[in-house]
């Protein structure tokens, strides 16, 4: 199977998100932290934890189906816990408002952040959108 990397406006988009993650030049809604939002903010995140973990990310592959893009990422980073060098895959589903980024599902599995909470999409509201949200008897 080919990888999907291009050949659709949403995945441009994507990328250039994904070059302002490279660069420091995006809003970002974080998963296992509180948002951070503003120019000046992400910019001053990013200049803080991109020295100290040298991540920088690529777009694998994406499908899409309007009004919703999913893709797969690769981020190589050093996490300051080993400092070495490596490869930590993702995914995450895109909502598109006309050609702009609506909504951003990030999942990740970093075994340095094994906290529980990480475990579910931070500040989403999943019993309001039908997912499960209680344990049911099996």
């Amino acid at each position: 199977m080919q990888l999907r990397q291009s050949g659709h406006p949403y995945i441009d988009v994507i990328h250039d998100y994904y070059l302002g993650c490279n660069t420091g030049d995006v809003v970002h809604y974080f998963v296992d932290h509180s948002k951070v939002v503003g120019a000046a903010a992400i910019a001053n995140y990013w200049a803080k934890v991109g020295p100290m973990t040298q991540a920088h990310w690529t777009l694998d592959h994406c499908v899409v189906q309007e009004p919703e893009a999913v893709i797969e990422w690769t981020m190589q980073w050093t996490p300051p816990q080993t400092g070495e060098s490596e490869l930590l895959r993702g995914s995450e589903w895109y909502l598109f408002h006309g050609e702009r980024i609506r909504e951003i599902r990030s999942y990740h599995c970093n075994h340095y952040l094994q906290d529980p909470a990480n475990r579910e999409l931070r500040d989403f509201a999943y019993a309001a959108r039908g997912y499960p949200s209680e344990l049911t008897e099996r």
